[in-house]
C-alpha cells in the first residue's frame, strides 16, 4: 500500500518561512513527477510547484522566487521550502505523485497518488 505523508505545515507570520515534506512509502521503485498543490477556501486547487525525477522544476508565477521544490529520490521524499510567506499563501497544501512505479511480487504498476493535505496559515 502506498502512502504519502505530509508534514511541516503550521502557523507562521508574514515574511516567515516553512518547509513542507512529503514522504512516500510502500514498495516504491520510482516516482516520475512530484508536485505540490494548494487550495484556499472558496478557490480552486492550483499547482504550486513540480519537480521531475531528474530535478527539473516549475513554479506558479505567484510563488516563483519565494518557494523552492526539491526531492530526495533515495527517500522518496519531496520538499517545499517556502520563504517570504504572505497571507495569500494561506491554504491547504497537497502533495501529488505522478507516475509512481511499484514492483511487488514481480508485478509492476504505475499510478498517481495524493497526500492528505497539510494546513499552512500565514497571519500576524
Amino acid at each position: 500500500q502506498v502512502q504519502l505523508v505530509e508534514s511541516g505545515g503550521g502557523l507562521v507570520q508574514p515574511g516567515g518561512s516553512l518547509r513542507l515534506s512529503c514522504a512516500a512509502s510502500g514498495s516504491i521503485f520510482s516516482i516520475n513527477l512530484m508536485e505540490w498543490y494548494r487550495q484556499a477556501p472558496g478557490k480552486q486547487r492550483e499547482l504550486v510547484a513540480a519537480i521531475t525525477s531528474g530535478g527539473h522544476t516549475n513554479y506558479a508565477d505567484s510563488v516563483q522566487g519565494r518557494f523552492f521544490i526539491s526531492r530526495d529520490n533515495a527517500k522518496n521524499t519531496v520538499y517545499l521550502q517556502m520563504n517570504s510567506l504572505k497571507p495569500e499563501d494561506t491554504a491547504a497544501y497537497y502533495c501529488h505523485a505522478r507516475g509512481l512505479v511499484r514492483i511487488e511480487r514481480g508485478r509492476t504498476t504505475v499510478d498517481d497518488y495524493w497526500g492528505q493535505g497539510t494546513q499552512v496559515t500565514v497571519s500576524s
